[in-house]
């Protein structure tokens, strides 16, 4: 039910408690449903107070303009390109900054995958926001599932929403994880891109960025799941898939390409990653 009273220009969805209940019986739905959406531009005197917290996981993403929110017993600035995270249960009170109001688009989440995804954001009570890489991407993402929801509430539409708000949250914790341009390990990253063809030395690389050797290891091993060595190793194994499925290149001549001199070592090397040897990667059905 699309309700137009409020904010200039706002758009605010409230799907019904019942099509709630029944959508969290479905085998899609019941894993992320969007409960409520909304979109508040320039939300002068905007404030929210909730002591009990609400049902739902709460994500809300300012767009342009700044807020605050107490979550917990902390106090948090929220700011453009930011996103505010309230987990469900969670005492907490926001409001628009009075001076410069923020502009926000918001949705009530719930479902059972909804805690694991909140733990893949990596925020807390203690650290409920984080960084928006890509704020129109993010905004993309919420006017879809506004737009869905405003046509109509059917089983269709709740399911298109909850695909679109799985991006959503999806993107946020990959925006928590992935470093930005300048930062040590995004730089680390382009160097082992751009030489798949060279060994490695983790002191040498770390020297290059700046940071220790164990914190360029532990930040590796945060993104990745792995170590610097083991990221360099799968990028110049991608190479290699794509030299054996697109190229007529000879195995010694894809082994040279990727920085193996051997390519006998190459091959056994290529075995034990993939489970089958280079000849039988390039003739196995497509």
């Amino acid at each position: 039910m699309p309700i137009q009273e409020g904010f200039r220009d706002q758009r605010l969805v409230v799907v019904p408690r019942p099509a709630v209940a029944e959508a969290l019986r479905r085998p899609v739905t019941r894993r992320l449903l969007v409960t409520d959406v909304g979109y508040y531009p320039e939300a002068r005197d905007h404030q929210m107070n909730r002591p009990r917290g609400t049902d739902e996981t709460i994500v809300m993403i300012c767009a342009s303009g700044t807020g605050w929110a107490r979550i917990g017993e902390d106090m948090h600035r929220i700011g453009a390109q930011q996103a505010l995270v309230i987990p469900r249960g969670t005492s907490h009170s926001y409001g628009a900054d009075a001076a410069h109001p923020w502009t926000i688009w918001w949705a009530h989440v719930t479902g059972t995958d909804v805690s694991d995804l909140v733990e893949g954001m990596e925020v807390s009570v203690g650290r409920p926001t984080l960084p928006i890489r890509s704020i129109e991407r993010a905004v993309a993402l919420l006017d879809e599932i506004v737009s869905n929801l405003e046509r109509d509430q059917t089983p269709p539409r709740m399911m298109a929403a909850s695909g679109s708000a799985w991006k959503l949250l999806t993107q946020l914790a990959v925006d928590r994880l992935l470093p930005g341009p300048e930062d040590p390990l995004q730089r680390a990253m382009t160097y082992l891109s751009e030489r798949l063809d060279g060994s490695i030395r983790v002191p040498e690389l770390a020297r290059l960025v700046g940071i220790s050797p164990t914190h360029l290891t532990a930040l590796f091993r945060r993104a990745t799941g792995g170590g610097v060595l083991a990221h360099h190793t799968s990028l110049r194994m991608a190479r290699a898939r794509q030299l054996l499925d697109t190229t007529d290149a000879t195995i010694s001549e894809v082994a040279q390409e990727i920085g193996y001199d051997d390519p006998f070592y190459f091959s056994r090397h290529f075995r034990r990653y993939h489970g089958m040897s280079p000849s039988s990667f390039r003739n196995r059905d497509a």
